[in-house]
């Protein structure tokens, strides 16, 4: 994709102009390493609330509802996520309506009110929110696993954070102070992915971006830490448990070649209705119904994970199958058509999701954002046309059985330790 056009403003944010042929929109996208691994121990969950405050309202359009109904007057969809590595905000129209699209994301994104009333409302939302989460298993056991793998480290809490945070001890003043010491254009980039011929060769876009004021560039975040393998249970009397499994594997997170070994290794270990998890813990065992593997590259340090979620009575068999199946896959490798087929599933399934312009924003952001790189989809999809056996033979042989454990169902840690 090499008709890709890099601006970088005055301001320090990087503006990509991302074209793809054949599509009737286009999506734009801002985004700022300002994750929740960006926040103290006293602000965790700030990354996250600010994302929601920012929606009530700018300059041009100072109300939430002045927000909804200037998107919805242009047929356009707006949303946002915070991760871990990122805060991104973006919307998706019809092509014709681009500057449009584009004056409304940069006038609240950029120009955020923040207001004092908006806020103290949204805490009651952002609250639901969390006791939301915290009544489904699942994502109890997601929350879980970062806190054994990454203990009290911002990797390991919860991107929400907690009620008490939300409720009580956030200010304005403490998140607008968050928010300039983390939003640094420069420590940013800015996307417009899809139908871009109503540019037609303008500088309008790059104008609207202006908008975003200069801040200086944040400390570093804190290094994930080295791996203590702990295991985690949330008891809880219920006929149905789930279950997450975390590794480290020895791959250098600054080689996009490596990740991309990991990701082909991932898939055939857990990825695929034909991965070995799938096809023996799920079909000929009947061990669990949903079990996978996922790889997850931080900006320096890899994850490997395996989840599951099933009947409490099997999940003890179902843990020393699936820790047993890494554990061949280490010593004997995956044969050369595992690879094969893994390997044309995950290039595959890329290449479908890039034809999503939202999809090709969110991958730009985290290729230039968390890893520093250029953003080819094309080059991304060769690269795991490319992966040779004998890479994804060294991946799994560097996946070593030291591993943390969480696990929320009827269980307790001892029985998970001597499983």
């Amino acid at each position: 994709m090499s008709n890709i056009e890099i601006s970088t403003l005055s301001n320090g944010l990087r503006v990509h102009r991302i074209p793809v042929a054949g599509t009737r929109s286009v999506t734009l996208l801002a985004a700022f390493d300002a994750g929740a691994r960006t926040e103290r121990a006293d602000e965790n969950g700030m990354a996250h609330f600010l994302e929601h405050l920012v929606f009530k309202g700018g300059e041009k359009y100072p109300h939430y509802r002045d927000v909804n109904e200037a998107a919805e007057s242009i047929g356009a969809v707006l949303n946002a996520y915070t991760s871990h590595d990122l805060v991104a905000f973006h919307i998706t129209a019809r092509a014709e309506r681009l500057l449009d699209a584009a004056d409304l994301l940069t006038d609240f994104v950029a120009r955020p009110r923040i207001d004092g009333d908006e806020l103290n409302r949204e805490r009651g939302v952002v609250v639901q929110e969390i006791a939301r989460s915290e009544d489904q298993p699942s994502v109890i056991a997601e929350h879980l696993i970062d806190r054994a793998v990454f203990g009290d480290h911002p990797l390991g809490r919860p991107v929400l954070g907690s009620t008490e945070h939300i409720s009580e001890t956030f200010t304005r003043d403490g998140i607008v102070a968050f928010r300039t010491r983390q939003w640094s254009p420069s420590k940013g980039a800015a996307f417009a992915v899809g139908n871009l011929e109503a540019l037609n060769g303008g500088r309008e876009l790059e104008a609207l971006f202006e908008r975003f004021a200069p801040e200086p560039v944040p400390a570093p975040f804190d290094p994930a830490p080295a791996q203590h393998p702990r295991i985690l249970v949330t008891e809880r009397d219920s006929n149905q448990s789930h279950l997450r499994m975390s590794y480290r594997p020895s791959i250098e997170v600054s080689s996009p070649r490596q990740r991309a070994a990991l990701v082909i290794y991932s898939t055939l270990l857990g990825g695929s209705m034909g991965s070995r998890l799938f096809d023996e813990i799920r079909e000929q065992r009947g061990l669990a119904y949903s079990v996978s593997a996922a790889p997850h590259a931080y900006a320096d340090v890899p994850i490997l994970q395996l989840s599951a979620g099933l009947e409490s009575g099997k999940l003890l068999e179902a843990y020393r199958r699936m820790r047993d199946i890494v554990s061949e896959l280490r010593d004997d490798g995956p044969t050369e058509a595992e690879v094969k087929r893994a390997r044309a599933f995950a290039a595959g399934a890329r290449a479908i999701a890039f034809e999503n312009s939202g999809a090709v924003a969110r991958f730009a952001a985290q290729q230039t954002i968390v890893y520093g790189e250029d953003v080819d989809t094309d080059a991304a999809i060769d690269l795991l046309d490319q992966v040779t056996y004998q890479e994804v033979r060294e991946i799994a042989a560097g996946v070593a059985d030291r591993l943390s454990v969480a696990c929320v169902g009827p269980h307790t840690v001892e029985e998970l330790e001597t499983a």
